[in-house]
């Protein structure tokens, strides 16, 4: 199986106090921390495209431009979707959506590389100098 235009995936959870932007750092308010949505954005893409990787890939996210124009409060519902967009290669390009149970907070764009996982690591190991 190979990554294709429209392949779509979603990730969901639901606002507590450890996700908000208070708990996180990024603001002072208990609300749906915007590093939290990125997360759940990334999450959803990687949904959309793992299941086609071959064995011993992976994905990591290199390029993420979103807007966060909605606050979530605690209880409610989030969720994160994603749809592929275009694949040059190993680059895939994803739209992100985020939703609450009222409707839209965010959205964007969000680009992956395709990865051989043992090599990547080995690679940013060698970073230690050991």
């Amino acid at each position: 199986m190979s990554i294709t235009v429209g392949m779509k995936g979603r990730e969901e959870c639901v606002v507590t106090p450890e996700n908000t932007a208070a708990a996180v750092g990024s603001g002072l308010v208990p609300v749906f921390g915007t590093p939290y949505m990125i997360a759940l954005m990334e999450n959803a893409a990687v949904n959309a495209i793992q299941a086609a990787l071959e064995e011993g890939q992976g994905t990591v996210g290199t390029r993420l431009e979103v807007t966060h124009d909605a606050a979530t409060p605690i209880g409610l519902k989030v969720w994160a979707e994603a749809e592929v967009t275009a694949v040059e290669g190993k680059k895939i390009t994803l739209s992100v959506k985020a939703f609450d149970e009222k409707g839209p907070i965010g959205g964007g764009v969000h680009e992956r590389f395709i990865i051989t996982v043992d090599r990547f690591l080995a690679k940013a190991e060698a970073k230690k100098g050991v």
